[in-house]
């Protein structure tokens, strides 16, 4: 699975990060991994990138964020909402303690779980240090 961060760094092309995430996935493709994403890394990238930038987002046009949702869904594997998304949610944020912010990250986990994954790919891997049943690689991991 994609986190929405790395997505956000490989959009932003003049970003100190975006050569890390762009080598980090072209090593997954090259070595024939499936890369998913789903429906809230595409929310939380159209939130982001829309956001303006003295806001702390991309500054995109809704035209502009478009192709950019277009170019995520063409290059990885978007998998589909269950109800039982939720109904793993729920026993993460209970099971954990989960409140505030980190709920986002949660309900991420329960997708993947959901659709049978385990290995994330971000940069923000002590957000997911508590959630047990996936392991956060951080994308320097890869190649260097």
């Amino acid at each position: 699975m994609i986190d929405t961060n790395i997505l956000l760094r490989i959009a932003q092309k003049t970003h100190p990060m975006n050569e890390v995430a762009v080598q980090s996935v072209k090593v997954l493709f090259e070595r024939g991994d499936a890369l998913f994403i789903t429906s809230q890394n595409l929310i939380e990238f159209w939130v982001v990138a829309t956001r303006p930038i003295e806001v702390n987002g991309l500054g995109l046009s809704v035209a502009r964020a478009l192709e950019e949702l277009e170019e995520i869904k063409n290059t990885f594997t978007l998998l589909l909402d269950t109800e039982n998304i939720f109904l793993i949610w729920e026993d993460l944020i209970a099971r954990y303690q989960v409140s505030g912010k980190p709920a986002h990250d949660t309900r991420l986990v329960a997708a993947m779980i959901a659709h049978g994954l385990t290995d994330l790919l971000t940069f923000n891997t002590d957000d997911f240090k508590r959630l047990l049943e996936i392991n956060a690689i951080a994308p320097n991991h890869l190649y260097t």
